[in-house]
């Protein structure tokens, strides 16, 4: 019992301090040892338990993520400030603000983001891709910049990452764990998707006429450039469309790892972009794209050791075995399952890993269908999972150079809130309507 309060005391304790825009570096640490002490009280006698929490499973859990994700950080973030600093989003923002009109950025982000992440472009490198171009076009527009992260989120992981036929992994664990595909519960699982996408439109569209009409508007920070340049001084808006182009074709048709994909794209775009580049000038600017890389990628890693620490203690099993065997009807039981997982990991797919191996048999053999199950597992996923403490809204919100202070509740009420009740209506849908397919 001590151990379970503990995991929900640090749990509450991360994203209140996370909130009030403390170091996330430091608060994971601090609530990696509430768990480490609470769950394990018998150990702390010995004289290297915390030591050993620290050194065995936080960091374990810090590296882990460092090896496998900072060459994808790396590149996107090199890519992300060859597009700003040649203009190309500028550009880009430019070319898409006059063809769609200033009152359609909002939709034009979503529906980019939309475009990258259903496309198979990992969620991180899409908000590395995507940010200097959002950016620039909430400066053509004069939009509040605390919105930004909220608008990349929407876009990325909420219908474009549960949706069917999606290839984000997130779509792809439950086909594993059940033997479905991709498109299992497809026409539900539309229906969700377009339900999140109107109804999330409609309700970010309000959020940023509220800020806007209480004087919000944007504001450069301290050592950034507002004016830009002119329209006619820009790079060509094809050449600076074709390093995106080329990120997608990389990834989606040549089947190529992300990270080759995102050089091969960056090297294409020093190519095009050539004319608005100082060669001499290339070793600087790459140094300020790693730097930015090693910041957003620290405060991630820092948030997957403290999952690392959770899922070390017996407490968490206990956890896991409580939402697995909820009363009530079978699919409600199983989406309470997944996300509660995925919100104590931090993760969609690292609680989904966790959670369909177990779940999976169970509800089967309660005569759930598989592909409800997987949809259902899918569309949930997406929910607790944005919670402060997420690695990819840590990493969204470093990247904008923002604060969850500024910036977290209208990832909240998208991120969190719109995929729960999408879940609820999907839930809703296969108890009417269990032989759609």
């Amino acid at each position: 019992m001590l151990g379970m309060i503990g995991v929900l005391a640090a749990f509450a304790l991360l994203m209140y301090l996370a909130m009030r825009g403390y170091n996330v570096l430091l608060i994971a640490i601090t609530c990696s040892l509430v768990v480490a002490v609470t769950g394990n009280p018998s150990e702390l006698f010995g004289t290297d338990y915390l030591y050993q929490i620290f050194m065995d499973k936080y960091m374990t859990g810090f590296v882990g993520f460092l090896k496998s994700y900072f060459p994808m950080f790396l590149v996107g973030a090199l890519f992300g400030k060859l597009m700003e600093e040649t203009y190309a989003a500028d550009a880009i923002a430019a070319y898409i603000v006059r063809k769609m009109g200033a009152s359609k950025v909002i939709l034009a982000i979503v529906l980019s983001c939309f475009v990258l992440a259903y496309g198979g472009v990992s969620v991180f490198v899409t908000c590395f891709t995507l940010y200097p171009i959002a950016l620039h076009m909430f400066k053509e527009a004069n939009l509040p910049r605390n919105l930004l992260p909220g608008t990349i989120a929407f876009g990325s992981v909420t219908f474009a990452m549960t949706s069917p036929g999606t290839p984000q992994i997130q779509n792809i664990i439950p086909a594993n764990s059940l033997g479905t595909n991709p498109m299992s519960g497809a026409t539900i699982g539309i229906i969700a998707g377009v339900f999140m996408f109107v109804v999330g439109m409609f309700w970010l569209t309000a959020m940023v006429k509220k800020e806007v009409a209480g004087g919000g508007k944007y504001e450069a920070l301290e050592g950034e450039v507002v004016a830009g340049k002119r329209e006619d001084e820009l790079p060509n808006v094809w050449a600076s469309f074709t390093p995106l182009i080329a990120t997608i074709v990389f990834l989606n048709v040549l089947k190529f790892k992300v990270e080759i994909a995102v050089t091969s794209s960056l090297i294409i775009g020093i190519i095009c972009l050539h004319k608005n580049l100082n060669m001499k000038d290339l070793p600087a600017m790459f140094t300020r794209g790693a730097n930015g890389a090693i910041a957003a990628i620290a405060n991630t890693c820092a948030v997957v050791g403290f999952g690392s620490v959770v899922r070390s203690v017996p407490a968490f099993q206990s956890l896991v075995d409580v939402v697995t065997h909820l009363p009530g009807p079978p699919l409600v039981g199983a989406s309470i399952a997944v996300t509660v997982v995925c919100g104590i990991t931090g993760s969609a797919s690292g609680g989904l890993g966790i959670s369909m191996p177990i779940i999976g048999p169970i509800y089967v053999a309660l005569g759930v269908i598989p592909d409800a199950l997987h949809r259902i597992a899918s569309i949930a996923s997406g929910a607790l999972d944005s919670l402060p403490h997420n690695g990819y809204v840590v990493t969204t919100i470093n990247i904008c150079k923002a604060s969850h202070k500024t910036s977290y509740m209208p990832i909240f009420w998208l991120t969190v809130v719109l995929p729960a009740i999408a879940t609820a209506l999907a839930i809703m849908l296969f108890q009417f309507f269990p032989s759609w397919p």
